[in-house]
């Protein structure tokens, strides 16, 4: 048992593995280059304030999802302004990890979410947002897939 890493989806002009490792992050993946300036990659850990370190060197919007054992996904999501939310994947997986729900409150994450794709420029879909936030997979994974398609992020996964 123990974290598996992370998925991270941020628009930038630049080299995102770079720009991952300068802000914190390790065992960063080679980057898939999606629509409108969007990519995507894997990493092993954020480290402390990996997410906040990249949007600030990237003056961009980027979410990322932490998983734990593949089972559960914590959702972190930064804009340049400084606007933030948090989220969970997987939330019957985690009641059995006994993580504590009161801290992921479904309609708080999906207010954010919709914040957070207005900010980037997005169309999110406010009902998949919900499902993907409230649903449940074998993997996380595959929710993470879902709701960067639900945040509106083009060419998605």
């Amino acid at each position: 048992m123990g974290n598996s890493g992370g998925s991270l989806a941020a628009r930038t002009t630049g080299e995102l593995h770079q720009l991952m490792r300068a802000a914190g992050f390790t065992g960063v993946d080679d980057t898939e280059a999606l629509a409108g300036g969007w990519q995507v990659t894997e990493f092993a850990d954020a480290g402390r304030r990996g997410l906040a370190n990249l949007v600030q060197r990237t003056g961009a919007p980027a979410v990322m999802v932490s998983f734990f054992d593949s089972d559960v996904g914590f959702i972190e999501a930064a804009t340049p302004d400084g606007s933030a939310w948090e989220g969970l994947l997987n939330r019957e997986k985690a009641e059995d990890y006994e993580v504590p729900m009161e801290h992921f409150p479904v309609e708080p994450a999906v207010a954010g979410a919709l914040a957070w794709s207005a900010a980037a420029g997005l169309t999110p879909d406010e009902e998949a947002i919900r499902q993907t936030l409230t649903g449940s997979a074998l993997f996380a994974e595959e929710l993470c897939s879902a709701l960067l398609v639900a945040l509106g992020i083009p060419g998605a996964p």
